[in-house]
């Protein structure tokens, strides 16, 4: 594998083209998505183009050409990475699964995957980027957007932060993310989202999520913990969080979404820690029962609530070295891991019995959101590899 870090794109897409050009994109995306449900097309027939505009007033050449045409050419390769395209208006950020970079006008047969506007505007393009998904971090909170791109290095700029005011010149910037976040891989979406775009998953959950995150990440969990959480973790406590929020006061409703949303948003934070964390035991340390068949978590991919439990606290020489290996590890790997074991055991009876009722959702829910007392959330965020 190369050392050399993974090159991505940062644009911006400007209103006075059309209203909300990222939901005339999603749109197209979403149709592409919802006939590959319907078996009226393949999965390579979804995707949507995504014009890089070209200015009528522009006098000059446009930068980072060069630079654009080295993404397209690795993009090419057999084993090219994950790379992705920011989309910002400043208010919201996007992030796209970037599949390849065409210069020049579209064939006509693409015509079907571009947004109307381009062809009714008569807008000219240098190039277009091919998405495969598109994934929603921030809507309508311009201070979480500066915090997200501070993530982003900007090569032409000394390899220093991206600075939304100040620092989007030049456009499209190449950047590089040094943390190595992927928000693509397809094990993992499919585990959280049931198998769908996640695209499709933020239309399901609708604009008011957003308005929970920030409820979320100001009145409860704190800033720096938030930040601290995985982008799908924050979307599935959020997710749990609302459901409750809108049926707290229906005593006949069922809140086994509410601790399966809770579920998921566990199940991931601790599979990115352990893909950080694991690497430091040794193979012998690291296999385990799972199903039946002796397993490395590192070759198997993302690990279920149980096997998790497993992980943690199922071999004591297994148990004394993840401790050893991050902060706050003997909470990790003893309270947590207990009231894990129970919290799975409680989200198996919900999933086969009739109900989950609120009392019930609300003690967990309060548990692992820090209502009342010190929630396993914030004190999971303080997991860090040593």
């Amino acid at each position: 594998m190369s050392d050399v870090p993974v090159r991505h794109l940062v644009a911006v897409w400007n209103p006075s083209y059309v209203r909300n050009a990222m939901e005339e994109h999603l749109a197209v995306l979403l149709r592409h998505a919802a006939a590959l449900r319907e078996g009226r097309v393949d999965d390579e027939d979804v995707y949507v183009w995504w014009g890089r505009v070209r200015s009528r007033n522009r006098r000059t050449d446009l930068a980072n050409v060069a630079d654009v045409r080295a993404i397209e050419e690795a993009l090419g390769a057999e084993d090219a990475p994950e790379t992705h395209l920011y989309l910002t208006d400043y208010q919201s950020l996007y992030v796209a699964d970037l599949a390849e970079i065409h210069f020049g006008a579209l064939p006509d047969g693409e015509a079907q995957h571009v947004p109307a506007y381009y062809a009714a505007d008569r807008l000219e393009c240098d190039f277009w980027f091919k998405l495969w998904d598109i994934r929603r971090l921030v809507t309508d909170d311009i201070v979480a957007t500066i915090e997200e791109m501070k993530r982003l290095k900007n090569v032409h700029y000394h390899d220093q932060s991206v600075s939304l005011y100040g620092g989007m010149v030049d456009l499209p910037l190449i950047v590089t993310r040094p943390d190595g976040s992927e928000f693509f891989a397809e094990d993992e979406r499919d585990v959280a989202t049931d198998a769908s775009l996640w695209a499709e998953f933020d239309a399901q959950m609708g604009p008011g999520i957003m308005a929970v995150e920030r409820s979320l990440r100001d009145d409860m969990l704190g800033e720096a913990a938030w930040r601290a959480l995985d982008t799908t973790v924050r979307n599935f406590i959020a997710t749990g969080e609302k459901v409750f929020r809108e049926h707290r006061s229906d005593p006949a409703f069922d809140f086994t979404p509410v601790l399966g949303s809770f579920a998921k948003a566990i199940e991931v934070q601790l599979n990115v820690l352990m893909g950080r964390v694991l690497p430091k035991l040794s193979r012998q340390l690291r296999l385990m029962n799972v199903d039946g068949q002796t397993v490395d978590p590192l070759e198997r991919g993302p690990l279920m609530m149980a096997s998790l439990v497993q992980l943690l606290a199922g071999d004591r020489a297994r148990s004394v070295a993840l401790a050893a290996a991050v902060t706050n590890g003997g909470w990790l790997t003893r309270e947590f891991a207990a009231a894990l074991d129970q919290f799975r055991e409680l989200r198996n009876e919900g999933i086969h019995s009739e109900r989950i009722d609120c009392r019930t959702a609300t003690h967990w829910r309060n548990q692992l959101l820090g209502v009342g007392c010190v929630g396993h959330v914030v004190e999971l965020t303080k997991v860090r590899l040593k």
